[in-house]
């Protein structure tokens, strides 16, 4: 039997007959509501990213390196930051030293075990933190007591402290030198603009890293992964280097 339509304002439905009451919004639409309502304040995070860009290039063009941690869901956001820096974003480029705590799971669990989950970043801050490093640090609440010691830690090991957070004011807002808050109360619209933030600060250092490496009198072309320095070749499989007892060396394989 063929439905029947009926003009907006009558008794019956136009929807086919046996199907379910449409919800007032959907699951879909509540979510991209509420993204975009944080996306015009988010909009203002342009000269914050940008400059956060320019620092790090020009830190880690100096040797420096970034150290990034989350928990759950920013743990994730974190460890993709340190894979766009030591891999690349678009174009190809020498990699960057960013390393991501959370993913040292023997390290993670055995400070854990021994000194308390509070403890499990700002221990390996303060192993591997020196002055002038970053440590950036992601939080969709600002709350984690963990987060908000590794920012301690780092702030007196003399490291450059910036955290990605929910609104603020918030703990680990106060402990850090600078936050990037997403101004949602919505967790998962917050992780989603830490996702571009990401992105966006990595563009910014892709732009500003020829002439980070240039003041440090460092050549900005990328390092060629596995080639020899001499004519690009690539030498592949075991080589095993003999003496044949003349005292010349002979390679074989």
């Amino acid at each position: 039997m063929a439905a029947t339509f009926l003009p907006a304002g009558s008794a019956a439905t136009s929807r086919p007959a046996g199907t379910a009451e449409p919800a007032a919004a959907s699951v879909l639409d509540a979510h991209l509501a509420a993204l975009a309502a944080a996306l015009l304040p988010y909009r203002r995070s342009e000269e914050l990213l940008a400059r956060w860009g320019g620092e790090l290039a020009h830190r880690l063009a100096a040797g420096g390196r970034l150290l990034v941690a989350g928990n759950g869901g920013s743990a994730a956001e974190a460890q993709h930051l340190t894979a766009e820096l030591v891999g690349k974003l678009r174009d190809d480029r020498e990699p960057l030293s960013a390393i991501a705590l959370h993913a040292e799971t023997s390290a993670l669990t055995a400070i854990g075990n021994d000194y308390g989950y509070d403890e499990v970043f700002a221990r390996q801050v303060r192993a591997h933190g020196r002055p002038d490093d970053i440590l950036l640090l992601m939080s969709t609440s600002g709350a984690s007591a963990n987060l908000v010691a590794a920012a301690h830690a780092g702030r007196d090991a003399g490291l450059r402290c910036w955290a990605f957070t929910g609104p603020t004011p918030n703990p680990l807002a106060d402990a850090c030198h600078d936050t990037l808050a997403i101004a949602s109360p919505d967790g998962q619209v917050v992780q989603e603009l830490h996702l571009v933030s990401t992105h966006v600060l990595c563009e910014y250092v892709d732009r500003v890293l020829p002439a980070a490496l240039a003041a440090v009198g460092r050549p900005a072309a990328p390092a060629a992964g596995g080639r020899e320095a001499s004519g690009g070749q690539v030498r592949a499989g075991v080589e095993v280097v003999l003496d044949d007892g003349t005292g010349r060396q002979v390679e074989a394989g």
